[in-house]
């Protein structure tokens, strides 16, 4: 368990979550994950390959599994976050003691995703032309230049 010193100021300071948040860390590296800050926030990666970040909101934190999509997902506790969010899936809580309940259970995400990275499994994409509102828009735009 390696903590980096760079991402401590994410977790010392103040606010709604902290204790979660701590908790967290504590179950991420235990899963022997480096412990870098991207984007703002403490993320874990093995053999320099994304696996999971941890982050706030408002109501919730999560710890969200870049390619969470490919995870079984036994339990049904993995949250996709807008239908277009392809990849990733969030775990959400919202308390220490369901965080700590959970903890076997987090560390078996963590591993099944670490297997997810080991295997070269990617995510199919969809293409950009495949999403709905794009194909609404290049209709409606091409009705009005008709």
């Amino acid at each position: 368990m390696t903590m980096n010193p760079k991402v401590d100021w994410y977790f010392n300071k103040t606010g709604k979550w902290q204790k979660e948040i701590q908790k967290l860390r504590e179950i991420v590296l235990d899963c022997d994950l480096v412990e870098e800050l991207k984007w703002g926030c403490p993320c874990y990666s093995f053999e320099k390959k994304n696996i999971v970040l941890i982050h706030v909101f408002k109501e919730y934190c999560a710890l969200l599994f870049f390619k969470g999509a490919l995870l079984k997902d036994k339990k049904g506790i993995l949250v996709q976050q807008t239908k277009h969010v392809q990849a990733a899936r969030q775990m959400r809580f919202t308390s220490l003691p369901e965080i700590t309940k959970l903890a076997k259970t987090v560390k078996a995400y963590i591993y099944e995703a670490v297997e997810v990275e080991e295997a070269g499994l990617k995510v199919p994409l969809k293409k950009t032309a495949e999403f709905e509102c794009l194909r609404s828009l290049k209709i409606s735009l091409t009705s009005s230049l008709l």
